[in-house]
């Protein structure tokens, strides 16, 4: 058996979006239905992101096992002719057998096109969102910003989202006016059920002037549907591309009001070991930053984490966060594999810590398994 990796392009007008739903159109079942004929055994595919119904893609990802012998390059030619014109396999190429697309760091691009103007031009009516109210571009972009960054996006998440958090990374928002048509491009690490479409409608609201930018960031602090505005229509969403993180880097470092952290990550490919420094981080907010990165550290390949809290001192020996339980360490071993300047960068990260802080371990909990 061998892994293929699909690049997929489509319109997702016709279509109530990607994942299978019992008698309705659907992206995942027409590649099914495709690759299942092409290859004469049962084909199941796993995609990277689950776009809505009537949102459209440039380059989502997905992923099937087979026993053919086509070449994996070869493959996209095939299935294409197989597929309604509304739906086209860009690339194929295999890739390792564990390889996932869901659960390999990546960076998701959409964008939104959004026709200014005064009267609708029929061929823009499946791909933008017609605004006959003048917007203030420059107001959106100063908006945005609040939003770049690590946060718990609970306000720009439907109600019935099924992800057990809403914390997210954006990376960037950028919005650009080209004669008519504004294009708002949001990069980031993931995204919740509708979140990109009620950030678009909120900053609609902000480009009219119905809202100030500075709302936004109260928006966001208030963790609540109820304070963001209308979900913007699907049809002027697409999802541009996926890239995948080809390396870990060095360090992993986020911040925002609520907390401040740095993780090194090179010695997680060799040594299965992370260090995370938590410099600052409201009591509140503490358990689920350690269950997220934690976890995250342990996705990447880690299978132990070294936790520091600088701030106060809060850890001890047998907290659990989620998965994971801390135990007590030898503070010197902590040192052993690090070289000479990571031991500086962190002795920086601990200049204004408590000078009682010291550092745990992380570990799989055995007892999650004895259910």
């Amino acid at each position: 058996m061998k892994r293929i990796r699909l690049t997929v392009a489509y319109d997702g007008t016709n279509y109530c979006g990607w994942q299978i739903q019992p008698g309705r159109p659907t992206i995942e079942a027409a590649l099914n239905r495709a690759l299942t004929d092409l290859f004469h055994e049962p084909i199941a595919v796993i995609g990277a992101s689950r776009t809505d119904s009537g949102v459209h893609a440039r380059g989502n990802v997905a992923i099937f096992d087979t026993g053919s012998r086509i070449p994996a390059d070869k493959i996209c030619f095939a299935v294409n002719q197989r597929l309604p014109e509304d739906i086209r396999v860009l690339d194929s190429a295999e890739v390792p057998g564990d390889w996932h697309p869901r659960r390999t760091n990546a960076a998701k691009t959409y964008e939104y096109r959004i026709a200014n103007r005064r009267i609708p031009l029929p061929q823009e009516r499946l791909y933008a969102y017609w605004c006959h109210q003048p917007l203030d571009v420059d107001r959106m972009r100063e908006a945005a910003r609040y939003l770049i960054g690590e946060h718990d996006f609970k306000s720009f998440c439907t109600p019935r989202t099924q992800a057990e958090e809403t914390v997210r990374t954006i990376y960037d928002i950028s919005l650009s006016r080209n004669e008519d048509v504004i294009t708002v491009r949001i990069s980031g690490s993931g995204f919740l059920y509708n979140m990109v479409r009620i950030i678009v409608g909120t900053l609609l609201r902000v480009g009219s002037g119905q809202v100030s930018p500075e709302r936004v960031r109260e928006i966001l602090e208030a963790r609540d549907r109820q304070a963001a505005a209308e979900t913007a229509p699907a049809r002027g969403l697409t999802l541009v591309d996926i890239k995948y993180e080809e390396a870990l880097s060095a360090w992993l470092n986020r911040e925002n009001c609520h907390w401040r952290y740095a993780i090194l990550q090179t010695h997680i490919v060799q040594e299965k070991t992370a260090y995370f420094l938590l410099d600052r981080c409201e009591d509140g907010e503490l358990d689920g930053v350690l269950r997220r990165r934690i976890h995250h550290a342990f996705q990447n390949g880690a299978t132990q984490v070294y936790v520091a809290d600088l701030e106060k001192s809060r850890l001890s020996s047998g907290d659990v966060h989620g998965s994971y339980r801390l135990e007590t360490c030898i503070q010197d071993e902590v040192w052993k594999s690090l070289t000479g300047e990571e031991r500086q960068l962190i002795r920086e990260y601990w200049k204004n810590a408590n000078p009682e802080s010291r550092w745990f371990r992380a570990v799989l909990r055995q007892d999650i398994f004895l259910i």
